[in-house]
């Protein structure tokens, strides 16, 4: 509701006011406020999440994009009225069963849908997990890496282009049955047999994935995936991770967080239970608070969480809430975007 008391429905009014001052700006640009893409660099470190900040004297429209925009009181009141209304109008309990009896179901027929074209090759990965770089040096030695939720390879095949090691290994695993295909029909897949598996496995079942056994991985990479389980799937998932992984291994995450703009949009009819969702193609997605992922892996409670703490099993190294704000210029739109990232590793006097 706004100050006048009319209810705020155009998302594009829901953001930083626009500067309608002309700037001078100083004759030296830093590297990263500049439009030169020579200059343009990206961050080096991973969970600082960029360094091009919203200054109120800024156009907003100036850059596609900013770093470390929290949203304002505006859109937080917009985003607590519709979650309001998605508690109003949940998933019915016939659709909540279909959608949840079945969901590889539903991300096969994306997949049959959309091949490998609708997810754009994650060549960021690198950047942000130094990690992966580490064990792609061609003197980094034997190395494991299990990718969980591989989809259609948009993670895998630029961590190969980017392999010097002939002795690293990934298995790319997917509960979709189609999402595994498209990848195995990939000229890289094929090209890079040696360097690569691809495996349908259910990381929420009771079977561990096809050729590796507990305490056979180094890194496990979670993309976006944790994300399409149910709240139920979360321990048994993070159990099967961690029986997975070598003492020592990491587990690098990202994921939505809670209030980003994917989960403000959602409409009637969508609402699952609490920041859980139904998607328009049937695939569902929750989105997260920091320390709910970190209670999760670590089975610890954070400092403003009253639960008792329980063993734990990871340690967290790293979470951070990546917030963005992006821009259409063009159409002169903004969008507020959040993330999570992190990395956890399992104790090395841990037995799987």
């Amino acid at each position: 509701m706004s100050s006048n008391g009319v209810l705020i429905e155009d998302l594009s009014s829901l953001t930083v006011q626009d500067s309608s001052v002309a700037i001078e700006r100083p004759d030296h640009v830093p590297p990263h406020r500049s439009h030169d893409p020579e200059n343009n660099l990206k961050r080096s470190d991973p969970f600082q999440f960029g360094n091009r900040l919203l200054n109120s004297e800024d156009n907003v429209y100036e850059f596609n994009a900013w770093d470390h925009v929290e949203t304002d009181d505006t859109y937080k009141e917009y985003a607590e009225l519709q979650y309001a209304k998605q508690r109003d109008y949940p998933v019915s309990d016939f659709d909540k069963t279909r959608f949840n009896s079945d969901p590889a179901k539903w991300w096969n027929n994306f997949y049959k849908n959309n091949t490998a074209n609708f997810f754009k090759d994650r060549k960021w990965l690198l950047q942000e997990f130094p990690v992966l770089s580490e064990i792609t040096r061609g003197d980094a030695g034997p190395v494991t890496l299990l990718e969980v939720g591989a989809g259609a390879g948009n993670t895998a095949f630029p961590i190969l282009a980017h392999n010097q090691n002939l002795n690293l290994k990934i298995y790319a695993c997917d509960f979709s049955k189609k999402a595994v295909e498209v990848i195995r029909e990939n000229e890289e897949y094929l090209s890079n047999s040696r360097n690569i598996q691809a495996d349908v496995w259910d990381a929420a079942g009771d079977d561990l994935p096809p050729n590796l056994e507990e305490g056979s991985v180094d890194v496990v990479l979670m993309i976006f995936i944790f994300s399409a389980l149910s709240p139920s799937q979360w321990k048994q998932a993070v159990d099967n991770i961690f029986r997975l992984l070598k003492p020592g291994g990491e587990v690098l995450f990202r994921d939505y967080g809670r209030g980003d703009l994917a989960q403000v949009r959602f409409k009637k009819g969508r609402y699952l239970e609490e920041n859980f969702y139904i998607r328009g193609d049937g695939t569902r997605v929750y989105f997260f608070e920091k320390n709910e992922l970190i209670e999760i892996w670590t089975g610890k409670s954070t400092p403003d969480a009253n639960v008792v703490e329980q063993a734990t099993r990871f340690e967290c190294l790293d979470m951070g809430v990546d917030r963005r704000l992006l821009v259409n210029r063009a159409k002169k739109l903004k969008m507020y975007r959040c993330w999570m990232q992190g990395r956890f590793r399992k104790a090395k006097s841990s037995a799987g």
